[in-house]
């Protein structure tokens, strides 16, 4: 199926799902009626997460919708509502698989210990966008430096003086 085709029956929603079971990407092309069809956007989400980018802005902020586009493509988050991004579910779900995920979460889920604990064992280096308070945490910069010694850099001050902190850095 080539992308004109798509852009010509873009209103008709029987063509469209075949279009999106085929390629998830033409969801861009559709209408904007149809990008806020649960039944479209589902089926389109089924083959690639990265298509929550084209949904509506309702459906953006539909939490059923985001964890099927995140278990895809967990980095997407940055597409959620405000308020889902503020969603500790939806946030541990997407930092699990994509610690750089917790730049994206509500600033009160930079500052939740598991939250941050999440995302500091995939990646420890994005440490550097929790509290002050967790980047002054041994607990977590243990973690993060044994995931990734480069996340010494981001702790607090007080604990890069701390020498069981520097050991495990060296």
């Amino acid at each position: 199926m080539k992308i004109e085709e798509v852009i010509k029956h873009k209103e008709d929603k029987e063509f469209v799902l075949q279009a999106v079971k085929e390629n998830a990407k033409f969801l861009e092309v559709v209408s904007d009626h149809l990008k806020d069809d649960e039944e479209v956007v589902k089926e389109a989400l089924k083959q690639d997460g990265e298509v929550l980018e084209f949904v509506s802005k309702r459906l953006k902020d539909n939490k059923e919708i985001i964890m099927m586009g995140l278990k895809t493509a967990p980095w997407t988050i940055c597409y959620a509502s405000e308020t889902l991004r503020a969603d500790k579910e939806i946030a541990i779900e997407s930092c699990k698989n994509y610690g750089q995920a917790l730049y994206y979460v509500a600033k009160e889920l930079r500052e939740d210990k598991e939250v941050v604990q999440v995302a500091i064992q995939n990646k420890g280096s994005i440490i550097k966008y929790a509290s002050d308070a967790l980047r002054d945490d041994k607990q977590i910069a243990q973690i993060a430096i044994k995931q990734d010694k480069q996340a010494y850099h981001f702790l607090s001050w007080r604990l890069r003086q701390d020498e069981e902190i520097k050991n495990l850095y060296s």
